[in-house]
């Protein structure tokens, strides 16, 4: 398995605005081959920030690659960057590679 996040802070005030987009974008990832599940995760307030994490999963490093490569990630996004929300710095990129991993049951 792979793990693909996106960490960003987004400035107090934005916060309704960018869970807004998130939810009402089409993000093409069902049909993508390898993905598996995705996650918008909104952690820690700051004083100059609220910091939020996109979170997918995939099958392989090799289906996440692929997916950056294709229609559906330029699709998914065709508008980024031409919104209302204010951010702080740019989104950081974090991948990892499953070494050990545990389930319920």
């Amino acid at each position: 398995m792979f793990i693909a996040m996106n960490r960003f802070k987004v400035k107090p005030g934005s916060e309704a605005e960018f869970e807004r987009i998130w939810r009402e974008r089409d993000s093409h990832l069902s049909s993508v081959p390898g993905f598996v599940a995705f996650d918008l995760l909104k952690g820690p307030t700051k004083e100059d920030h609220v910091l939020y994490a996109s979170h997918t999963l995939w099958q392989s490093k090799a289906d996440f690659e692929a997916w950056t490569r294709s229609d559906a990630f330029r699709a998914a996004h065709r508008n980024a960057g031409g919104t209302k929300v204010s951010y702080l710095g740019h989104p950081e990129f974090e991948g990892f590679e499953s070494i050990l991993s545990q389930t319920a049951g």
